[in-house]
């Protein structure tokens, strides 16, 4: 992270800076499309968005980490121990966490509820012991958590214009998630989960123990699909939110709508083998949303200006 960048959020603290470039490298390393999503906001804001997605993906990969010599007893501890402390970093306004204290700075600066964290690390916990899900609202209270109070965080940094705006972004996150459900079946089957609810499956004559097989029949197609336009679903109901957020917020949010919904559209490209092939978004696809897109960020904020970012400082 630049130190451009830092200076522009009012970020000064020598040790402040430290844990907000942390949770960059850890964006940066692990959502690559988040990652360049996020150079289309001002500078200012940049931070922010790393430290929230930071700390999801720092949870995230303690819980999901296979070469982990952790047991399932010891993350669920270290999972307990280390959310309970964030909580109470948060209510006391500090961390020494190299990691949590940006996050606890960000949450402060914005006024981010505490409920969507407390959401986000019930979902962790639930993944340590829940392996399927039955039905669609059995999945939702996990996505609830895991994907959609990620973009309630980010909405008031992205400084909505309305408050109709969380609606729209709790819809995308769950979009982004199904996307990944779509794409990782594989990988998810390895840790011993199925993300896929089980009566979605049924509907196409589809079960668990078909999944396992790793053979993408005709019916495993159909359930694929199935999901596939729930993703196309949400991403449409969610596009009206965008328009909602302070215009030098929206090109990014545009281009991460897009490119990660896209997953799904990779997934089409390799006729659903997502058993033996890893959907991605190419380089080339990437670069041709991303290129207009920066077009559109310079201009409106030649034209609307940053936000409220520049130099915000914590009362």
């Amino acid at each position: 992270m630049s130190a451009k960048e830092l200076d522009a959020a009012g970020i000064t603290d020598p040790d402040m800076r430290a844990s907000y470039e942390r949770c960059r490298e850890l964006n940066a390393a692990h959502g690559k499309t988040y990652y360049l999503a996020t150079l289309l906001l001002p500078a200012g804001k940049r931070p922010y968005v790393h430290a929230l997605y930071g700390f999801a993906r720092y949870a995230d990969e303690i819980v999901d980490d296979l070469a982990s010599t952790l047991t399932e007893e010891q993350k669920a501890h270290w999972l307990h121990t280390w959310g309970d402390a964030f909580l109470a970093d948060v209510q006391r306004g500090h961390s020494d966490d190299p990691v949590c204290m940006a996050v606890v700075d960000t949450v402060k600066r914005w006024d981010i509820p505490l409920e969507y964290f407390e959401a986000f690390l019930h979902s962790m916990r639930m993944d340590l012991t829940v392996t399927e899900y039955q039905t669609f609202d059995d999945l939702y209270e996990y996505v609830y958590g895991s994907a959609a109070v990620i973009g309630l965080q980010m909405v008031p940094v992205l400084e909505p214009t309305s408050p109709h705006a969380y609606e729209p972004a709790k819809d995308l996150g769950v979009a982004f998630q199904l996307a990944n459900f779509v794409r990782d079946i594989g990988e998810d089957l390895e840790r011993g989960r199925v993300y896929i609810p089980l009566d979605d499956l049924a509907q196409f004559g589809v079960t668990r123990a078909d999944l396992e097989k790793r053979i993408v029949t005709p019916a495993v197609r159909e359930a694929l699909q199935f999901q596939i336009a729930r993703v196309r679903e949400l991403e449409e109901k969610s596009r009206v939110g965008i328009g909602m957020l302070h215009p030098s917020s929206q090109p990014c949010i545009e281009a991460a709508r897009v490119l990660y919904c896209g997953i799904v559209d990779a997934v089409e490209d390799i006729d659903y083998e997502v058993f033996d092939k890893r959907a991605t978004v190419s380089m080339r696809r990437r670069l041709a949303v991303a290129l207009p897109a920066w077009g559109k960020a310079v201009r409106n904020r030649r034209r609307f200006g940053p936000g409220h970012v520049e130099g915000l400082v914590r009362t």
